[in-house]
């Protein structure tokens, strides 16, 4: 059986490496519960959750090996969710910016989704008014 250890030399390691493959919801999540541990005023127990989500993070053997296309971080970001909901009331607004600031200087700002402009060929979505 692996030990689950962390490291802040494995994580930035992992995540420097492997960041545009896993994306920015995974990064962000990541950053935002690394930074929360930092902190002198992260309760004990939040930092155990923390340390224990982001070592599962770090690890090389998860459930859904990180190097299968598209499905390769599903099991990382649903256990940095996870973690993060347990630790809600850990992660102050400061902390969720400092973690957004990192991402935006990694992956650039994240624009916005355009709506999808309607077809104008398709006699369903048409509509006429007279």
């Amino acid at each position: 059986m692996t030990k689950a250890v962390f490291s802040d030399k494995q994580f930035w390691n992992k995540l420097t490496r492997f960041a545009t493959k896993a994306g920015r919801e995974v990064v962000e999540k990541a950053l935002t519960l690394y930074f929360a541990a930092q902190r002198p005023e992260t309760p004990l127990w939040a930092k155990t959750v923390i340390y224990s989500a982001l070592a599962y993070f770090v690890l090389p053997m998860d459930a859904i090996p990180d190097v299968t296309p598209i499905a390769g971080f599903a099991d990382d970001l649903g256990t940095l969710a996870a973690a993060l909901a347990t630790v809600a009331m850990a992660i102050t607004p400061e902390i969720k910016e400092t973690a957004h600031q990192k991402v935006v200087d990694w992956f650039g700002e994240e624009l916005p989704e355009e709506e999808e402009p309607m077809p104008t060929d398709d006699p369903i979505r048409v509509i006429t008014i007279d």
